[in-house]
């Protein structure tokens, strides 16, 4: 077997242990709260990520990404032996890899963005210098640690304090949540529709105007909104109007806000595993640029392999976000994920860097705190900074030690 052989190889093995690594850890995120309030079973929670995440990855992933972790690194500083190029990129995949499985092992939950991002910050220094590097997103990088879990926690506090004051301590808590219930899932809905039908890139390549676009959304939201009228009360009519009637109806609500940001994961972080791996191939061939296509057959390899992830390792992740960090009752979590999912969607539409993880972590700190201080774990949380302070660091070191090992060796 030749070197770019074996190269190709050990890229294709490391993307696979990278997508198999973010489900384990990404995707516990994202469903730990639906599973740790009781919305839904570890089984049922892997089925919706299954079917969301391959959505998300299908009809919403980038079929051309940056290459180099959202341009940290410029390539065309970085020129010479695309040998050397590839391994050191190969290496990316492995140091954030090796990070994150440390993490889901401890149950940390981190930014997989991030992981991936400090690992090629690692590979541009050494082959590239300083010089190599965009230092303006390491910046907002930064800022992203800052904001993400404060705007998080907010939302989700001030959506829990409305859902607590407006519908569960209410006279009729579970006739309150037939109004709040469908005009939250007209937003998850015509959100991701509206996107669907706008972007014009592959497989369907709808790329609508917004004229067309914007009413054909809202018409799909407002049936999704009728839909889940009729479902509530329907459940509605089968027991007393009683708060606890009203936490029924939101592990309802809950499966949708699971399977929203499951589609959203998939969408935006099947890349960070493919991506990487598309640039080597892209390097094997002469065709190297700053963004490269990513054929869909390798989005659906990341995607299995995110929920292969999830299925043999997330529970970890899921048991720190559901149920160490504080107690969550079917409420809680339904705001911890709609807040979330608010934020990152507002955060997105104005360019502010924001960390899923984070602001989910976030979230689930700020529906802990309406209730009071002494209802969150500090311990855990502390683990849990700890770790989003490392991750970057550690990453990038590994990274650099792997393309000062490639440089010297090839």
């Amino acid at each position: 077997m030749d070197l770019v052989t074996l190269l190709l190889a050990a890229t294709a093995v490391s993307a696979l242990y990278m997508a198999w690594n973010i489900g384990a850890n990404d995707v516990a995120n994202a469903m730990g709260t639906s599973v740790g309030s009781g919305a839904l079973t570890l089984r049922q929670a892997l089925l919706a990520a299954a079917i969301f995440e391959l959505a998300g990855a299908v009809f919403f992933g980038a079929s051309v990404t940056e290459t180099i972790a959202d341009g940290i690194v410029s390539l065309p500083a970085i020129e010479g032996d695309e040998v050397l190029l590839a391994a050191g990129l190969t290496g990316c995949l492995i140091a954030a890899s090796i990070w994150l499985h440390f993490a889901t092992r401890q149950g940390w939950p981190v930014s997989t963005t991030h992981a991936i991002v400090g690992a090629v910050l690692g590979f541009g220094l050494v082959l590239g210098g300083p010089g190599a590097v965009d230092w303006g997103i390491v910046g907002a990088i930064t800022v992203g640690w800052l904001i993400s879990p404060v705007l998080g926690g907010v939302v989700a506090w001030a959506l829990f304090r409305f859902i607590q004051r407006g519908i569960l301590q209410s006279a009729r808590p579970a006739r309150g949540l037939l109004s709040f219930g469908p005009l939250a899932v007209f937003v998850m809905v015509a959100i991701p529709t509206h996107a669907l039908l706008r972007d014009p890139r592959p497989p369907l390549a709808l790329d609508l105007p917004l004229a067309t676009a914007g009413p054909i959304a809202l018409a799909v939201g407002v049936l999704a909104a009728l839909a889940t009228r009729l479902v509530l009360a329907r459940r509605l009519r089968s027991g007393p109007d009683r708060a606890g009637t009203a936490e029924r109806l939101f592990q309802s609500l809950q499966v949708v806000t699971a399977c929203f940001i499951a589609l959203a994961h998939g969408s935006n972080d099947v890349a960070n595993a493919v991506g990487p791996m598309a640039a080597v191939f892209a390097a094997m061939g002469g065709t190297l640029t700053e963004s490269v296509a990513i054929p869909m057959n390798v989005l659906l390899l990341g995607a299995v392999g995110i929920i292969l992830g999830l299925a043999t390792f997330g529970f970890r992740v899921m048991a720190t976000i559901g149920r160490e960090i504080t107690q969550l009752t079917a409420a809680h979590g339904f705001a911890a994920e709609l807040g979330a999912a608010l934020t990152i969607v507002v955060a997105s539409e104005l360019g502010l860097p924001v960390s899923t993880t984070q602001v989910l972590v976030g979230a689930v700190v700020g529906v802990g705190l309406s209730r009071s201080l002494g209802a969150l774990n500090l311990r855990v949380l502390r683990e849990i900074v700890f770790s989003w302070v490392s991750t970057v660091p550690v990453t990038a070191a590994l990274a650099a030690i792997f393309a000062a090992l490639a440089r010297a060796l090839l």
